[in-house]
């Protein structure tokens, strides 16, 4: 008979928790892999296994068990509660032989949580924040901060199941909060130490509240909404919605012009984009919207802008956007590869940027730009012929009702030229002509 590798999921009461057939696939492991605090609490119920601390090893696991199974000797890695639900089963079972793996789960925490509130949760998002520390959240983090993917979630939905960290605490996810402007919006209940006799469950706290406490890990938290989230609008937002510069209000991509630009940009929820000039801010953060699991990069130049930029990305609740104040192709060393660029000014060195952004496309990507002049038009074509891209343009030119005395009259803005490209080993879609 083959031996199996079993994932069993373990409550913090240890063996009180575990059913007879998980007790007894435990107590029959030659091998026991888990971190060093579920192995403490299993201590005297796994004297003949040999003992395996994954904490910091992870990487080693895989090979640990493979070893094992190799000698035919059972294995047990134990995982607090559900092994599945952002646990270690997740990771590893896909890395080992199907037919040699068994999961035994437990109740989730959060379900205890849940429990211990009295609150239904089939409509909870979970996160998990049990990762590196990444140190406290700052607005405009990129991806790869352990609390981005709670920041977005938060900016999306009325209820979520939070497992904590002992660097990611309660605490931190309040200030999180209170950085993101949500700390009105939300109020936390948090559940520490479950099933231990020092089990605590709080009442619902405000933010303010939990932002100054400490509180004994393990823990859980739950963030549930006083209102429900409003759907924003997601595309032709209104130019009035942005802070714009003054005395020159009106340097912003008006509305008419952002969503053809945005259109040929071939975004999906999950784009990496970039926004060279990105003025007040307008096409990026629309942008950020329609890309709810992606992230928008942005890069200005002038000094007043950025200070606009930040202000509507504060009122817009925009957290999958970060810029900086500076001139392209500064800093775009450092951003990842796009799928789609656009570019709203170029600060003189168009050619070449044309040519870096073409370059670090993604397969499939799409470089959008708007030009007002002709001849930063006649640069951008030239340099798209030169370097053999596909490409289109078409001209927009859009005319707004006016009022004039009791009637209205139709007053024309300045026509802007957009220019889509792609690399030229990309694949063309959406129609795109031949040149």
């Amino acid at each position: 008979m083959q031996a199996m590798c079993s994932f069993i999921g373990v409550l913090d009461n240890g063996v009180a928790s575990l059913s007879q057939e998980a007790l007894q696939v435990l107590r029959e492991a030659k091998h026991v892999i888990a971190g060093s605090r579920l192995l403490a609490t299993l201590a005297d119920d796994i004297i003949e296994a040999r003992h395996y601390d994954l904490t910091g090893q992870i990487k080693q696991v895989p090979d640990w068990i493979n070893a094992a199974l190799a000698q035919n000797e059972a294995v047990a890695v134990l995982a607090t509660g559900d092994p599945l639900c952002h646990g270690i089963a997740g990771f590893l079972a896909g890395k080992l032989e199907s037919s040699r793996v068994s999961i035994l789960p437990n109740l989730s925490t959060l379900q205890l949580a849940f429990a211990e509130l009295k609150l239904s949760w089939q409509a909870a998002t979970i996160v998990s924040i049990h990762s590196k520390d990444a140190g406290e959240w700052l607005r405009g983090a990129t991806p790869e901060h352990g609390l981005y993917e709670l920041a977005q979630r938060c900016r999306q939905h009325d209820l979520l199941a939070i497992l904590t960290s002992p660097d990611n605490t309660p605490a931190r996810i309040a200030r999180l909060l209170q950085i993101e402007g949500l700390a009105d919006v939300f109020e936390m209940a948090i559940a520490e130490a479950l099933k231990q006799a020092e089990q605590r469950v709080s009442a619902w706290l405000t933010i303010a509240e939990v932002a100054q406490n400490s509180y004994r890990d393990p823990n859980v938290v739950i963030l549930k909404r006083k209102a429900s989230v409003p759907a924003p609008v997601l595309f032709g937002v209104s130019d009035d919605s942005f802070q714009q510069r003054k005395p020159e209000k009106g340097l912003i991509t008006k509305r008419e012009v952002r969503a053809v630009s945005l259109a040929r940009m071939q975004l999906t929820r999950s784009s990496i984009v970039w926004d060279i000039g990105a003025g007040s801010g307008s096409v990026g953060l629309e942008a950020a919207r329609l890309c709810p699991d992606g992230h928008v990069f942005a890069i200005e130049k002038n000094a007043d802008d950025i200070a606009n930029v930040e202000q509507n990305q504060a009122a817009w609740g925009i957290s999958n956007y970060s810029f900086v104040h500076g001139k392209a192709p500064q800093f775009l060393d450092t951003w990842p590869d796009p799928d789609a660029v656009f570019v709203g000014g170029s600060g003189g060195e168009l050619a070449e940027l044309i040519a870096l952004c073409l370059g670090r496309l993604r397969p499939a990507g799409w470089l959008v730009m708007n030009f007002v002049t002709l001849e930063n038009l006649s640069t951008a074509v030239e340099t798209l012929k030169q370097l053999g891209a596909g490409w289109d343009a078409c001209q927009i030119q859009a005319s707004r009702s006016s009022p004039i005395l009791s009637m209205h009259r139709m007053q024309a803005e300045n026509p802007v030229w957009i220019v889509s490209a792609t690399h030229p080993l990309q694949p063309k879609t959406c129609g795109q002509d031949e040149h």
